[in-house]
C-alpha cells in the first residue's frame, strides 16, 4: 500500500512519562480484570476488529504486552512479521494472534496477568534518550496515511490506547462491564481530544458524556458535538463513522 506522510516532525507524547506509566499500569490491570470476567461462552463472539473474535483479540493483547515486556520477544515478533510480509502492523498482529491461538482462554488470562506488570515495568524503565528517538519507519494512522513517531509516543501513548480500545471491543462483544472512571479513562480520553484538536487545527466545541467525558472548546464559530466519550474514541479509531472534524483519525 502506498502511504503519504501526514506529519513532518515525529509525534511525541503529551503526557509526562510518570503519568503515562501510571495510566499504563492501571490499564493493564483493568484488562486483567476484564479478561478474567469473560464467560466461557463469550470467547468466540465476534468483535469489531475484522476477523477477530474475543479470544483472538485477547491473543493480540497478550502478544503486545509480551512484546513490550521483553526485548528478545520484540525482536522475535518483528522478525516473524517481516517474514510474513505485507503491511507491517497487520503482519505483526497476525503473528501475535496465530502464535497464541492454541492457548486456552484460561491460559491467555493467566499469561496476561503474569506479563502485565513486567510490560509496565519495562516501558517505565525505557531511558529518555531512547524515548526521544524517532522510530525507523513512518507508522500508519488510517486512511492510507502514515507519519513519523518517536519511541516515546509508542511506549507512553499507543501501547496504552491499544489495550484500552480492545477493552472497549470486548465489552461491546460480551456482557463484561466496561470499567470507566474520570481519573483513568477520563485522562486517556482528554489526551485523545487534545491530539484530535491538534490534528485538525480548527475551532470546535465538544461535550463528551459519561464517566470519561468532559467539555472542550477552541476558538469560535466551529461545529459543536455532543456524544458519549467512548463512542467519540470509537469514531476516531475508525470503528465508527464520522463526518467533518470527526473524520480526523487518531491512532489507537
Amino acid at each position: 500500500m502506498n502511504t503519504t506522510t501526514a506529519r513532518a516532525r515525529s509525534r511525541t507524547p503529551a503526557f509526562e512519562h510518570a503519568t503515562a506509566m501510571r495510566l499504563a499500569a492501571d490499564e493493564y490491570q483493568r484488562c486483567v480484570v476484564q479478561l478474567g470476567s469473560v464467560a466461557p461462552e463469550d470467547w468466540n463472539r465476534p468483535t469489531e476488529c475484522a476477523g477477530w473474535d474475543v479470544k483472538a483479540t485477547a491473543a493480540h493483547m497478550l502478544g503486545m504486552a509480551e512484546m513490550a515486556a521483553s526485548m528478545r520477544e520484540m525482536i522475535s515478533q518483528q522478525r516473524q512479521a517481516r517474514r510474513r510480509g505485507g503491511e507491517f502492523i497487520d503482519a505483526l498482529t497476525a503473528v501475535q494472534v496465530d502464535s497464541r491461538k492454541a492457548l486456552s482462554s484460561v491460559e491467555l488470562v493467566s499469561r496476561f496477568a503474569t506479563v502485565a506488570p513486567k510490560a509496565a515495568r519495562a516501558r517505565r524503565r525505557t531511558p529518555r534518550i531512547i524515548r526521544g528517538r524517532s522510530m525507523p519507519e513512518p507508522q500508519p494512522i488510517g486512511d492510507g496515511r502514515s507519519e513519523p513517531w518517536t519511541f516515546g509516543y509508542l511506549l507512553d501513548v499507543i501501547l496504552t490506547r491499544d489495550p484500552w480500545m480492545h477493552r472497549v471491543d470486548i465489552a461491546s462483544a460480551t456482557d463484561c462491564a466496561l470499567e470507566l472512571t474520570a481519573e483513568h479513562d477520563g485522562a486517556l480520553v482528554a489526551d485523545v481530544v487534545a491530539e484530535w484538536a491538534d490534528r485538525h487545527g480548527q475551532p470546535y466545541r465538544l461535550v463528551l458524556t459519561g464517566p470519561a467525558g468532559g467539555q472542550w472548546t477552541s476558538g469560535s464559530g466551529g461545529p459543536e458535538f455532543t456524544m458519549d466519550a467512548v463512542e467519540f474514541c470509537r469514531i476516531l479509531s475508525g470503528r465508527g463513522t464520522g463526518s467533518g472534524l470527526l473524520s480526523t483519525r487518531v491512532p489507537f
